[in-house]
């Protein structure tokens, strides 16, 4: 177990180092966020009709309604949680990572791996999240 543990956090830091700044600046910039979200959602859309991604793609939806509901004032995140939320749609949507999407498959494989290690370290916080989202509805 702590040999995932490690391995996820290994791909949030190389994740880190290539969007990190990027991620800090948008962390503010409500409307810059509202794009990558439909980005992301756009991504999802293509990726999400190949069957061996669409479970894999399902944490994407729970980051961006945790973003939503952080900004409609809803449910408020900590910086931190937000920042790892951002990188994970950053890394997503961004064509040029350690696998670039050209390589088709991989490239998405790549994408996700980083999305399932940042949903795996914020288990707890998005356990939560849900639970909000029951009681809301």
């Amino acid at each position: 177990m702590s040999t995932l543990k490690s391995k996820a956090t290994e791909m949030i830091d190389k994740a880190r180092k290539l969007y990190g700044k990027q991620v800090e600046a948008l962390v503010k910039k409500e409307e810059q966020v509202k794009e990558l979200m439909s980005s992301t959602i756009k991504k999802i859309g293509k990726v999400g009709k190949d069957s061996r991604f669409v479970k894999l793609v399902m944490p994407l939806g729970v980051f961006i309604r945790m973003i939503k509901a952080h900004f409609n004032g809803s449910h408020k995140l900590s910086t931190s949680t937000l920042g790892l939320l951002l990188l994970g749609l950053v890394y997503f949507v961004s064509p040029i990572d350690l696998v670039p999407d050209f390589l088709g498959f991989f490239g998405f494989a790549d994408d996700l791996s980083v999305v399932l290690a940042i949903y795996a370290k914020m288990k707890d916080e998005i356990e939560e999240f849900l639970e909000y989202e029951r009681t809301q509805a």
